[in-house]
């Protein structure tokens, strides 16, 4: 990954993290890597456990940030959820998979929290 595109992926992971603040998430934990997916960050917001991908370009060029997570990510990113959620003996919490895009242009920031942006299909194993 070139240190560009890292360095825009650390810019909006920063981003959201204060959005995801502003919104009263709590934030439990960030970048949560396990050998089955990696969660950028992982957040209570009331009574759910949330797990937060977050997406940022420049430009949408190729379309919006939130357009490119695939089913393949997402599967990913259950599998690690599963992993947090039984490690910490939270299975019996409230769960979902919110996203926030980061937008950043020539005019200025703009950011989109979007909860519950997609569901569990079908069976997962861990």
């Amino acid at each position: 990954m070139s240190k560009e595109r890292l360095n825009l992926g650390k810019s909006g992971e920063e981003i959201a993290a204060k959005l995801l603040k502003d919104n009263h998430y709590h934030i439990l934990a960030r970048n949560y890597k396990t050998r089955l997916g990696e969660i950028d960050i992982i957040a209570k917001d009331r009574d759910a456990i949330c797990f937060v991908e977050v997406k940022t370009r420049h430009s949408q060029k190729f379309g919006l940030p939130q357009e490119a997570i695939g089913r393949h990510k997402q599967r990913k990113m259950t599998q690690a959820a599963l992993i947090f959620l039984k490690q910490r003996r939270l299975m019996d919490h409230k769960a979902r998979f919110d996203v926030v895009s980061v937008l950043e242009g020539a005019y200025g920031i703009k950011t989109e929290l979007i909860k519950n942006a997609f569901e569990l299909e079908g069976r997962f194993t861990y």
